[in-house]
């Protein structure tokens, strides 16, 4: 199956494209954006091409770009489809983006996607404990927290606990 656009307002979500790398350098090129990653910022437009181009090859019908109410590329959101009906979502916002309601409507739009044309009974959210934006995010989106995972990643900033949060169909 095709990544279906979905229209979210304020947001509108299209299929990601490797073309869409220089718009979402700047996301994953901002060191605070990048704080709670699993790799620092980076600092050349290529590696988010590597990314995309990654995300491409392993989740083609579940990757997408958040497009704001002028139509420019605000930032990225996916499912990582983990197994038979289990997703993680994630979402990545240009900092000149944040802040106008984009990640709650891409997060709840794929949610729904995902519930209905996926057929999927959870998904969740693997989020760094201080990454604060993030956790209120996905409550604010309709995730319950779950647990927290001792030293789960190492990462830039060394060994790094995880909150999961979870969503699960109406």
């Amino acid at each position: 199956m095709p990544t279906p656009s979905i229209d979210a307002p304020p947001a509108t979500l299209r299929a990601l494209a490797l073309t869409d790398a220089a718009d979402l350098f700047p996301a994953f090129a901002d060191a605070a954006n990048m704080t709670y990653w699993s790799s620092p910022p980076q600092t050349d437009v290529s590696q988010t091409e590597a990314d995309i181009a990654w995300w491409l090859a392993h989740h083609a019908n579940t990757a997408w770009a958040i497009l704001d109410a002028n139509g420019k590329i605000a930032g990225r959101t996916g499912l990582t489809v983990l197994r038979e009906g289990v997703a993680e979502a994630a979402v990545m916002l240009r900092k000149d983006a944040s802040g106008k309601g984009l990640a709650v409507a891409a997060i709840n739009a794929i949610c729904e996607h995902g519930f209905s044309a996926l057929g999927l009974h959870r998904i969740f959210a693997d989020i760094d404990p201080e990454n604060h934006r993030s956790r209120r995010l996905f409550e604010a989106c309709g995730f319950l927290h779950e647990a927290t995972l001792r030293h789960n990643w190492r990462t830039h900033l060394g060994l790094r606990d995880t909150v999961i949060y979870a969503r699960f169909p109406a």
